[in-house]
């Protein structure tokens, strides 16, 4: 009985603790709902869609609210003002990378992705300097990205109008892309090389650059053959795992919106023709269809909250004082799908992006390559990806289901960290 009373006396002072910090601690931070000793809001969370759970919160404790994650607080953000606010705002500072555990136990915190401070800072800077210098932004990545929709086409001609599994050839597609960035080489789709390295990308990637001799005895150096090395996988992952989902994803709408296929195809063979491969230069006589991809994207919210930010020094933001270090969780979700900014968003409709006279419309809100100074690394490659790979698979087949297209389900099957699509089968009919 003795122990028992201790346990209680125990737990009831860590949650004393833990709401004095909240409230009194160094800083202010936002309020939030009770957290438990330890364990924190843990149990009020849905981790299979958390943003429901955030959204939920936001209507008790407004745009700006702390949660407990066990014992550390993160700051949440929801709404396009609150995210603005602080992402560009206010960007500098909320530039450092949350605590992310599954990140730190793989020690990815060397790569670009997970670092922080001059790490970050430096990687980030090498890595786009060393993209531009292989081509990005220029003619001859597009060119790279066309010949890989040409083989993509190919590889899913080779199905035979017989029902699969797109996922596979999908993702091998912005995998080569990236390949031919960083090794000048383009890989078969069945190449073992090839398939290894999409799966263990540390284990077969062999980088020769000349920073590593130059700066091989500088012991506060950043560019160390493991982060430079973290920084390819880096790419390799978040160029690759993303644009194929999207990708996945889009297919799976266009089938359950038939008429929404139909728009895009019949202005694709207008404006591209049925032969001529599809460039950057035809998206700007492509309005529908270039609404239809941010639409997409916009709906299919794959990245419900960004990956965890932190603040870089203590931040007076509102009326809180958010210390040095506490982590910071945007959600995405809340933008992109503002009743404000995109009527119905709920609803899959490519107009969200057009103007009365059907022209493409732009928005602050479309944040699906997340937004500030820690947005996607890659995001330009993606946008071109994305455009010439959906135009050239329309341009050559018709996407035919399975089942009824008002029986295709498109709910996502998880929404935690990533909005991943339902399995689904399909046939590829030639044109």
């Amino acid at each position: 009985m003795d122990l028992v009373v201790v346990l209680v006396v125990c737990a009831l002072c860590l949650l004393f603790i833990s709401l004095w910090k909240q409230s009194h601690g160094k800083g202010k931070l936002p309020p939030g709902p009770t957290p438990l000793p330890i364990i924190g809001n843990s149990l009020q969370i849905n981790f299979k869609n958390i943003n429901k759970s955030l959204s939920s919160f936001s209507k008790i404790y407004g745009p700006v609210f702390t949660l407990y994650f066990g014992m550390n607080p993160t700051v949440v953000l929801y709404g396009y003002e609150a995210v603005k606010e602080a992402f560009f705002d206010q960007g500098e500072y909320f530039s450092g990378r949350g605590h992310f555990p599954v990140a730190e136990k793989a020690k990815r915190q060397k790569g670009v992705i997970f670092s922080n401070g001059k790490t970050w800072k430096e990687l980030r800077r090498f890595s786009l300097l060393t993209l531009r210098n292989f081509g990005m932004g220029k003619r001859s990545i597009e060119e790279r990205v066309q010949q890989e929709a040409r083989t993509l086409v190919e590889e899913l001609r080779k199905t035979n109008a017989l029902p699969c599994d797109p996922t596979f050839i999908l993702s091998c597609a912005p995998s080569n892309v990236i390949c031919s960035i960083i090794f000048h080489h383009h890989f078969d789709y069945k190449d073992q090389v090839f398939l290894n390295l999409m799966g263990k990308v540390n284990e077969n990637a062999k980088i020769q650059s000349t920073p590593w001799v130059q700066e091989k005895h500088n012991k506060q150096t950043e560019f160390t053959i493991e982060s430079l090395l973290m920084t390819v996988n880096d790419l390799f992952s978040a160029g690759t795992e993303t644009t194929t989902t999207t990708l996945k994803y889009g297919l799976l709408l266009l089938m359950k919106y038939p008429e929404v296929k139909a728009k895009v195809q019949e202005e694709i063979y207008r404006v591209i023709g049925s032969h001529r491969s599809p460039c950057m230069q035809d998206r700007g006589n492509m309005p529908y269809t270039d609404a239809v991809v941010h639409e997409i994207q916009r709906y299919i919210d794959l990245l419900p909250t960004s990956l965890p930010h932190s603040v870089t020094r203590d931040v007076k933001f509102r009326d809180y004082l958010i210390p040095k270090g506490t982590t910071i969780l945007a959600s995405l979700t809340s933008v992109l799908h503002s009743e404000k900014a995109f009527p119905n968003p709920k609803t899959f409709d490519p107009g969200h992006f057009l103007d009365e006279s059907g022209n493409f419309k732009r928005s602050d809100y479309f944040v699906a390559f997340s937004s500030g100074k820690r947005n996607c690394l890659g995001e330009g490659l993606a946008r071109m990806e994305l455009f010439i790979f959906l135009t050239s698979i329309l341009q050559k087949f018709t996407l035919k289901p399975l089942v009824d297209p008002k029986d295709i389900d498109i709910t996502p099957v998880n929404t935690g960290l990533v909005s991943v699509p339902p399995f689904f089968q399909l046939c590829f009919i030639p044109v």
